[in-house]
């Protein structure tokens, strides 16, 4: 049986602009491209899951509007099982608009929309399913109270669960993810959650530390173009990068945190499973846009043969 994998969070619609630079505050530019695609950090994580082999089931809402139907297509298109997307009567879908420079740097905004409706109610009906799965992958783009529902859930089923806590809210209770099996921000979520500096190797360290000793037994640091970080409360691993020409850095992040949730799931120790979602992370970048730009199992394998390696 394939690896199973519940993401319970958000699903957006990307709506993706290219730019030669960003506008400044009242001016107007016209940019040279656009496209429209399918995201939201739930189910970007889901879909590179999915495309990798696992049997992903997502838990999340989508709004009464024109994109709700096609966000449950594109779910279903990828092999994810809908059985607990909701649909939220007279809420619209999440959209964000998502602005990229030539270099693949981009800025974003998001509007929750229905996503701000996923309640401990959909944990509950969810139950079921989230008992049989390998791992239950969490993010903030839903309600706080949703996710610490969740993670108690895990806990208490011994369901291994990962919190990517994006986009970071400083109203995040810590207190509430005790017994957190995998916890994974980036340097800047890390400093606003953990109050404490992350401007040095040693800082980032320190700060994850405090976490750990605030019940969460594993914390991952990403760090852009210094690689990742695994923080135990007896050991560090460095997770080196990948070098790549990027192109579009948009999702990289999903795809790191969605792959490493596959390769955990499917036995790989935590080194070997982070080490193998930096190559997966490093593909995605190589091409436009969010979701499209994830590879499957035989473009991922090619991608590593390439670069030496498995």
């Amino acid at each position: 049986m394939p690896d199973r994998i519940a993401v319970i969070g958000s699903n957006m619609v990307d709506l993706v602009t290219y730019v030669n630079r960003m506008p400044s505050r009242g001016e107007t530019l016209e940019a040279p491209d656009f496209a429209l695609g399918f995201g939201g950090k739930g189910a970007n994580q889901a879909v590179a899951a999915a495309r990798l082999g696992a049997q992903v089931s997502m838990v999340t809402c989508v709004g009464d509007d024109i994109f709700g139907p096609r966000t449950r297509q594109n779910l279903h298109e990828n092999r994810i099982d809908v059985s607990h997307v909701r649909c939220v009567e007279g809420a619209p879908s999440g959209v964000a608009p998502i602005f990229v420079e030539p270099d693949g740097e981009n800025a974003i905004l998001i509007v929750k929309g229905a996503n701000a409706h996923l309640s401990t109610a959909d944990i509950d009906t969810a139950a079921g399913t989230l008992k049989g799965c390998d791992v239950i992958l969490l993010q903030l783009e839903v309600p706080l109270d949703t996710v610490y529902h969740a993670v108690a859930f895990g806990v208490r089923h011994g369901v291994q669960t990962i919190l990517n806590p994006a986009p970071a809210d400083p109203d995040l209770d810590l207190s509430r993810l005790d017994g957190l099996d995998w916890f994974c921000p980036n340097e800047s979520e890390l400093a606003l959650l953990s109050g404490m500096p992350t401007d040095t190797d040693a800082a980032v360290l320190a700060a994850a530390r405090s976490l750990i000793g605030r019940g969460i037994r594993n914390v991952i640091v990403t760090l852009g173009g210094r690689g990742a970080r695994l923080i135990t409360a007896e050991d560090v691993v460095q997770i080196a990068p990948i070098r790549v020409d990027p192109v579009d850095t948009t999702g990289a992040g999903d795809a790191f945190i969605g792959s490493f949730a596959r390769f955990l799931s499917g036995g790989a120790a935590p080194q070997a499973a982070l080490e193998r979602a930096a190559r997966y992370a490093a593909h995605s970048i190589t091409g436009r846009g969010t979701q499209s730009s994830y590879a499957d199992v035989i473009e991922f394998e090619a991608f590593c043969h390439a670069l030496g390696g498995n």
